[in-house]
């Protein structure tokens, strides 16, 4: 197949439905090949479980130095980083497309594609923490014109929604991945801050990786009942979601038990899903069971659209590697900053520390650092006033400590997180960590 060159807006593309990543398990060789399919794991939900999942796999055998041997053997070579000491930002976006595998679960509606869920994923240039940032599909925003795989070019938009900027890609061009073009402009032009590249997760996709590491647990605190989800309905309690019936849960708006039925509680929901199945494959069931972590690689690998320079093997390989020691205490997951609009009701508006916290990612600065705060360092730069993988990110520019987790940094071994704090974040309101606790269920 044909993948995308971000670089080149206009460059064409043979596939008119969801563009799959299925071939990148033909491409390199060996070790190369399978570190690159656990990178596409990394950005297809930001969780950075795959990487993690290999090199920790590679902890259970038993090992001696080949150096013994003689000192003049020649040295092996690991991958290496091709952006190491930059940051990285990718879009990651769900689309509802209602092509190939996809259209069973996307349900009824309009033909084309929408993007309710789109996530900016920072990965810090010392690889030490990673940042999930909701973005309100709601959010009152204008949306660039840009041009589509196809060379056309779509029509500026005022005071429209954001995910305005996929669908009219996907209507312009054709194809999902011009939905995903005009989007990265649209985040481009609204944060100001380069982004890297993209990566869209399909339904069908989503589900399968959910089915591929046994389902991930969720709390729900009162019953939940959306007739417009599949007619999901759960009882209060923990409950241990499979593919289908966790898509529901992280689709799902309105409803009992679903609080105003507005974008921003669903987002709350999809972020603790992605902590969920952040902790899952970043677990000893999934890391020490090699057969569930190919699973769900392939999984992974067969669901994606993305961008063409995110899928060089050398490239993946390396950043895979560079990022084998990330956690769950070291995934923040947060919302922009926003308030409801006063003119348009049913959005949201950004707000003044929106401004400040992407000027914190164009800096490679934790999300919720305030650098005109003294530090407790002073003679450590505002940009590197979090050096401790563990600390989170909050929104009052303070940081805290959320878990503890033991790491060898040989190897990225990891080590259940043990959270050290009572303290329950609100999701989608406030930032917590994948290790924080979001809601408790007796």
């Amino acid at each position: 197949m044909t993948f995308p060159d971000f670089s080149a807006p206009g460059a064409t593309t043979s596939t008119k439905g969801p563009s799959h990543a299925r071939t990148l398990k033909g491409l390199g060789s060996g070790a190369a090949r399978t570190v690159g399919m656990a990178l596409v794991a990394v950005l297809s939900l930001g969780i950075t479980g795959g990487a993690t999942a290999m090199t920790q796999l590679t902890g259970n055998i038993e090992t001696a130095e080949m150096t013994v041997l003689g000192p003049d053997r020649p040295k092996v070579v690991l991958p290496e980083d091709p952006n190491a000491g930059a940051p990285l930002n990718i879009v990651i976006m769900g689309s509802d497309s209602r092509g190939g595998d996809n259209g069973d679960l996307a349900g009824g509606g309009e033909m084309g594609a929408r993007s309710d869920t789109t996530v900016v994923m920072h990965i810090s240039g010392d690889r030490s923490r990673l940042e999930m940032i909701s973005i309100p599909r709601d959010s009152t925003v204008d949306v660039p014109s840009c041009t589509t795989t196809d060379g056309t070019t779509t029509p500026e938009l005022y005071d429209t929604k954001f995910n305005a900027a996929f669908s009219l890609g996907v209507q312009y061009g054709g194809d999902v991945a011009s939905g995903a073009l005009c989007t990265v402009k649209a985040v481009e032009k609204l944060t100001g801050v380069f982004m890297d590249g993209f990566v869209v997760v399909d339904f069908a996709g989503f589900s399968s990786m959910i089915d591929a590491v046994g389902g991930i647990e969720v709390c729900v605190e009162e019953p939940i009942y959306s007739e417009k989800a599949n007619h999901l309905e759960l009882e209060a309690g923990t409950h241990t979601l499979r593919g289908v019936k966790a898509l529901d849960y992280a689709r799902a708006r309105t409803g009992a038990g679903l609080g105003d039925g507005s974008d921003l509680g669903r987002i709350g929901r999809q972020q603790e899903v992605m902590a969920s199945l952040a902790r899952k494959v970043l677990s000893q069931e999934v890391l020490a069971n090699p057969a569930k972590t190919l699973k769900f690689l392939d999984a992974v690998t067969d669901s994606l659209t993305m961008n063409k320079e995110l899928t060089s093997i050398d490239g993946l390989a390396g950043l895979a590697y560079s990022l084998r020691g990330v956690r769950p205490d070291t995934i923040t997951f947060m919302t922009v900053p926003n308030e409801y609009d006063p003119v348009r009701t049913a959005n949201v508006i950004w707000t003044d520390e929106a401004v400040q916290l992407w000027d914190n990612i164009k800096h490679d600065r934790p999300a919720g650092s305030d650098p005109d705060a003294p530090s407790s360092d002073a003679s450590a730069p505002a940009d590197e006033a979090r050096t401790e993988p563990g600390a989170d990110a909050g929104t009052d520019g303070g940081t805290e400590t959320g878990s503890e987790t033991g790491t060898d940094s040989d190897t990225g071994g990891t080590t259940e997180p043990t959270s050290e704090s009572t303290e329950i974040k609100q999701a989608g309101e406030e930032a917590f960590t994948g290790a924080d606790t979001t809601k408790v269920c007796g």
